[in-house]
Parts: structure tokens; C-alpha cells; sequence
């Protein structure tokens, strides 16, 4: 495979000197600057050999580099290895950015490459200022890449279908009204959607375009007259046409899309995403578009409705079920000294999932880390990597599925024998952060990096840390990670709101011996007014017990032993009445007694 990277390398090199390209920049994105890909669109992981969902690859005539962020410096490491491309690990303090290098190594006069319909505009236009101060070109029609990828998968056909408003909670043409009425409050004509997740959840439509996130490849236009959908017509069947034309959406070919907004009458104005809608199309818009951050559909989108809030506890319920049973038979195989593995764990998850009612799909790759790999942020095994669990050391497995009704995701690192002293330390510093951030009270108008040290705070104090964000938001029966509130350390300007959920998932990794993360999905909520405004907190969502004996005692609070009590009561009255045979539910009381028991 190294050797065939390099053959593909070469020959993307020769397209670019037959170009006059110093240098091309492969992003990882499609058209609609989804974070993950249909295969069409894994340009990058087809040059580069690295599949992790993060990363630009950087590729000049006699080099090539791939920025990637923590979760993957040792997925990358691994991956890149005899290819010639280095890894750059973006995020660190020591590591120039792609602009930075492509300024300080390209002579005044070169012209860098890329394909405009792969960068938002915003990312686009700071790379142009940068060149240009230079004397640097850059090229933004630079795609060529089907010239030598021969067998290059073709854009997905699959079916659309309904999102019912049972689940839904909202109809389409009221979301639609309420998108109306916001574009006309910010000046505009009309609103441009090119994030699939905005377009599903805008119009109730899910396909399987994407691996494990069920949204449909197309664009969407709303104005005064009406909406009108830009999708490949084989997707479409006469059921779900009918479903559009009775919500006031008409639909025309996808690859109608440029032609259409480059024939728009100069006077309608278009509201767009600079950050979110590639420069391509904006640069056609021009003048006509209307830059007014964060979409409408995606702050809209973000706060979920009863109906939504009431699914998505359903869900939990049915998902704490399936791991209880798939956890429970791993106990029971490793305890046989059956040959478990790694893949073993997912295809468990995998299997008692599949039985609960309204399953569709997983909600990403589960991760099963054992002992060193743990320390991998997003591993994934392959029949290479699959390592044999033992009775002993920890796993750490990071799954989540999608529901019609609501998309889980959650973390838990077990101990499989008899846990260290160190584990537990390890453990422990982790979980007082999660807690620290499950218990938090905040003011209305709080953003996520307000919030943040207080998951890492214990792992500082004991010169840990991890660079990962604490937490993302989390769609319905959509993307698994969604925006635009998250809680990281660097700052993202959206604040969280009531009915927002997000991922709470503080970690520690310690190459080549363990990884440790914890993760509950928790629901932002209002939980009082004085005269200094309303203030909010989190209500945990995900229901599934912690690993009680990687608790070391004399590190935690009183508070902290409390909430931890008080959580695993509310699972164990939450999943007890749904588990039917009596082995499952003395593995549920086992699992969530008081921790003050471990003594």
C-alpha cells in the first residue's frame, strides 16, 4: 500500500507541473463541508492512505505533508509511515499552519492549487490574503484528481425517505417558514443551505449518503417563491416527491445546482455561511451574497423540541438495554477464556443494538481500544490491528447508534482484571472532571470554553491533559457531532442554550500504555431566575453504569461520591424495569450499588 501511495502521489505531481502548480492543497471535504464523506469525496484518504476524518493534505513537487489534530497523532503516525508524507500535528504550539508553510517555501510567482468547491469561503479568502501579501497565486479550479483515480466511487444513489413527525416534532413547512422569516430579518432574499445535516433536518428527509450519518447529497434554496431542492432524481421515489411537493419543495438535478445560482437576478440576496459554503459558490454569488454567520437552520436545529426530548430519553433507555446485555456477554466470554478481540466488542454492541426498536445505524465507528490503544483517540481495529483482550488492563470503547427517535454516543473504559494503582489515579482525575462539568451552573449566554476547565482542571494539577474538545453537539437521528456550540478550550462564539445536547467527555492518554475517556450525552436546561438573569445546567441523558472498581475513593469529594450515587440510582430505576430475564438485572444492581460499597 506504502508504494502504491507514492506511485499516486507521483502522478497527482505530474498533473500539477502540466498545470504550473507549485503546490496543491487536498482538503478533507466535499461540496458541503461535511465532516464526514461520502467515498466520492475521500480525495484526501485516497492520496494519503489516512482515513481519520480530520486532515489537509499539503502536496508540492518534491514534498507532502497532512495536518491533523490530537485525535489522530498516532492513527496518523501509524497510517503515513513509508509514504513520504509527514505528519504535521496541528494544534501544537511548534507546528507552523499549511498558510505558514506555504509562504515561507514558495518562491513570489508560484501558484498553488486547489479545487474551490472544497474550501468555505471564509478559509478560502484568508489563504488568498496570505499568498497574495506573497506574491503567491492561487489557483481555486485546480481539480484533476479523476484524471488519475480510475476507479473512483460515483456519488451515492441511495434512496430518501421520510423522517416521520412523530419523531420529527416539527413539520417542514414550518421550519421552512421560520427560516423564511429569519432571512428576511437579516436583509436577505433568500437562504442557501449546503450542510447536508441542515438540509435533512430542515426538510425531515434522511437517506444513507454517508456512512453511519443518514443525510441525502444535495443543496437547497428557499425564497419567497418557494424551496427548491437540488438532488439527484434516482433518489427520489414518487412517495417521497409527493412528501416535498406537499411541504411546497420542488426538486431539480443536482448538477443543476451552479447553473442555477449563477443565473439568479442581481437584485436577490443571498444568505450564506462563509464558514460553512465553499468559495466556489460564493464567488459566483458575489455581490449577491449576504454573509451572516451561523445559519439559521444550524442554531435552530441545535435546540431540540419536547417531542425530540422526549425521543431522545427513549432512545437512551433502549441503548442503556443493548449495553447492559453486550457488556454482560463480554464479561461472561472473557470469563470462559473464549478468544475475544477488539472487533468482538463492536460486533456485541453491534448485535444487541440491532434488536431495539427504531435502529437504523451506528452513529460512527465504535472504538474498542485495549490497553496501548486506548491511547489512540480515535482507533478504530482492522484484522491488523485487532488485538486479544486478557483479564487485565483497560478498554476503552466509544460507540453510539442512530434511532429514529435520537443518535447516542457514548464512552466507558473498563478494567478487565485486577485495576492498578495508577488506573485508578488515571481513572479518577478523569472522572472528576466529567463530573465537575456534569454538576456545573452557568449563566445564560455561557459559551463552552467558559466551561471547559473545569473538565480538565484535575488532569492539569497533575501535569495531564488532553487536547481533544470536552464536548460536541449532538444531533437528532442526524450527525453524530453538530454545531455551533461545542465545549473545547479554544473559544466558539455560540453560546448553550436550553435544549441543546452535548457530548461530556474529558480523557487522558498515555502512549503505549493506556487510554481513559468517560462520556454522557447531558441536555442544557434552565434551572432558575434571580435578579442576575436565568442560569442553566445539564441533565444527564446516557444511561449506562461507570466502572465502579476504577474509583480510587481517597481522591474524590463527598459531592463527587454523591453524584455518582445519585446517577447510577437513576440508571439502575431507569433500565430495571426494561430488563426481562433475571441475570441482566443482577448485573444492573451489581453495577450501579453505592460506590461507599467498594470498600
Amino acid at each position: 500500500m506504502k508504494e502504491e501511495i507514492k506511485a499516486r502521489l507521483e502522478a497527482f505531481r505530474g498533473l500539477m507541473k502540466s498545470a504550473g502548480i507549485a503546490a496543491a492543497i487536498i482538503p478533507q471535504a466535499d461540496p458541503h463541508m461535511s465532516e464526514y464523506l461520502a467515498s466520492h469525496w475521500q480525495v484526501r484518504r485516497w492520496l494519503s492512505s489516512f482515513t481519520g476524518s480530520a486532515g489537509d493534505l499539503l502536496v508540492t513537487l518534491d514534498d507532502a505533508m497532512l495536518w491533523t489534530d490530537s485525535r489522530y497523532f498516532l492513527q496518523a503516525a501509524a497510517q503515513l509511515e513509508g509514504t513520504g508524507i509527514k505528519l504535521m500535528k496541528d494544534g501544537l504550539l511548534t507546528t507552523p499552519s499549511m498558510t505558514q508553510v506555504l509562504c515561507d517555501t514558495l518562491p513570489a510567482g508560484a501558484t498553488v492549487g486547489v479545487d474551490g468547491m472544497l474550501m468555505p469561503y471564509s478559509s478560502l479568502t484568508q489563504l488568498k490574503e496570505a499568498l497574495a501579501a506573497k506574491n503567491i497565486k492561487l489557483d481555486c479550479h485546480f481539480d484533476v484528481i479523476d484524471r488519475i483515480w480510475k476507479d473512483r466511487p460515483a456519488l451515492p444513489a441511495d434512496e430518501v425517505y421520510e423522517h416521520d413527525i412523530r419523531y420529527a416534532g416539527e413539520s417542514a413547512r414550518d421550519k421552512i417558514a421560520a427560516i423564511m422569516a429569519a432571512t428576511k430579518d437579516a436583509g436577505a432574499d433568500a437562504t442557501l443551505m449546503s450542510a447536508l445535516d441542515e438540509i435533512a433536518w430542515t426538510l425531515n428527509i434522511r437517506s444513507n449518503d454517508v456512512k453511519y450519518t443518514p443525510v441525502a447529497t444535495s443543496f437547497l434554496y428557499i425564497n419567497g417563491s418557494g424551496s427548491t431542492l437540488f438532488i439527484d432524481d434516482a433518489k427520489l421515489t414518487d412517495s417521497v416527491r409527493a412528501y416535498l411537493a406537499s411541504q411546497g419543495v420542488v426538486t431539480k438535478p443536482y448538477k443543476d445546482f451552479v447553473s442555477f445560482i449563477s443565473n439568479l437576478p442581481s437584485c436577490e440576496h443571498v444568505l450564506v455561511d462563509s464558514a460553512k459554503t465553499a468559495g466556489a459558490i460564493i464567488d459566483i454569488l458575489a455581490d449577491r451574497a449576504i454573509d451572516g454567520g451561523t445559519t439559521i437552520a444550524a442554531k435552530l436545529k441545535s435546540v431540540k423540541n419536547d417531542v425530540q426530548l422526549a425521543g431522545v430519553r427513549n432512545a437512551m433507555v433502549r441503548d442503556g438495554v443493548a449495553l447492559v446485555h453486550a457488556f454482560m456477554e463480554l464479561e461472561d466470554l472473557l470469563a470462559s477464556g473464549a478468544k475475544v478481540t477488539e472487533l468482538t466488542v463492536g460486533e456485541l454492541l453491534h448485535k444487541y443494538r440491532s434488536r431495539g426498536e427504531n435502529y437504523k445505524d451506528e452513529s460512527f465507528g465504535t472504538i474498542a481500544g485495549y490497553g496501548p490503544h486506548g491511547a489512540i483517540v480515535h482507533y478504530e481495529a482492522n484484522e491488523e490491528t485487532n488485538a486479544t483482550l486478557r483479564t487485565e488492563g483497560l478498554l476503552l470503547v466509544d460507540s453510539g447508534a442512530q434511532y429514529l427517535d435520537g443518535t447516542t454516543d457514548i464512552t466507558r473504559t473498563i478494567c478487565l482484571g485486577k485495576p492498578t494503582a495508577d488506573e485508578k489515579k488515571d481513572f479518577t482525575l478523569v472522572m472528576k472532571g466529567h463530573i465537575a462539568l456534569a454538576r456545573a451552573v452557568f449563566p445564560l449566554g455561557t459559551r463552552g470554553a467558559q466551561l471547559d476547565v473545569l473538565a480538565h482542571q484535575y488532569l492539569w494539577r497533575n501535569g495531564l491533559n488532553y487536547l481533544h474538545g470536552t464536548g460536541h453537539g449532538v444531533g437528532f437521528f442526524l450527525g453524530v457531532h453538530e454545531g455551533p456550540h461545542s465545549i473545547r478550550l479554544n473559544n466558539v462564539e455560540a453560546p448553550l442554550r436550553p435544549g441543546c445536547i452535548t457530548s461530556n467527555e474529558p480523557g487522558v492518554y498515555l502512549e503505549n500504555v493506556h487510554g481513559i475517556r468517560c462520556e454522557n450525552l447531558v441536555l442544557c436546561h434552565k434551572l432558575f431566575t434571580t435578579e442576575f438573569g436565568d442560569f442553566l445546567g445539564f441533565e444527564t441523558l446516557t444511561l449506562f453504569p461507570f466502572d465502579r472498581q476504577l474509583f480510587e475513593l481517597s481522591l474524590m469529594t463527598e459531592e463527587e461520591i454523591a453524584w455518582l450515587d445519585n446517577y447510577h440510582a437513576t440508571v439502575r430505576s431507569r433500565l430495571l424495569p426494561c430488563l426481562t430475564d433475571e441475570k441482566s438485572r443482577k448485573w444492573l444492581i451489581a453495577h450501579t450499588e453505592p460506590l461507599a460499597a467498594n470498600n
